[in-house]
C-alpha cells in the first residue's frame, strides 16, 4: 500500500487516521495518493479527502443526496451518482453517521 505523501498537520494526520481505522473496519480498501488529494478504492473511489486550513474535506460517493447539515456541498454527478463533501475539523467528526455514509459509498464501489 502506498502511503499519503499530501502535508497534513497533525490534527489533520489524527483525522485522518481516524477516517482510515473506521473505514478498514467496514472492509479492505486501499490509498491512491493524487497530488492535491488521495482517494480511498475498493474496485473504483468511494471517497477522496483534501485538505483544507484547519480541517479535512471527505468527498464521499452516493447513489442518492443526502440532506444534512454536515454535508457541506453536494454534486450530482449522474442519474445515480452524487459526491458529497463533509469537513471533518477534529476525530471525532468519524462517527457513526461518517461511518454509515463511508459504508453505502464502499458498497457503491465494489
Amino acid at each position: 500500500m502506498k502511503r499519503s505523501v499530501l502535508p497534513m498537520t497533525p490534527a489533520q494526520r489524527a483525522i485522518y487516521e481516524q477516517l482510515l481505522s473506521a473505514a478498514r473496519a467496514i472492509g479492505p480498501f486501499r490509498e491512491d495518493p493524487k497530488k492535491t488529494s488521495i482517494h480511498l478504492i475498493r474496485k473504483s473511489a468511494f471517497a477522496g479527502v483534501a485538505t483544507r486550513k484547519d480541517a479535512l474535506l471527505v468527498t464521499i460517493k452516493a447513489n442518492a443526496d443526502i440532506r444534512s447539515p454536515r454535508v457541506v456541498k453536494h454534486q450530482h454527478a449522474s442519474a445515480k451518482r452524487w459526491y458529497l463533501d463533509v469537513r471533518l475539523e477534529r476525530p471525532k467528526d468519524v462517527d457513526g453517521e461518517l461511518k454509515s455514509w463511508l459504508a453505502a459509498a464502499m458498497a457503491l464501489a465494489g
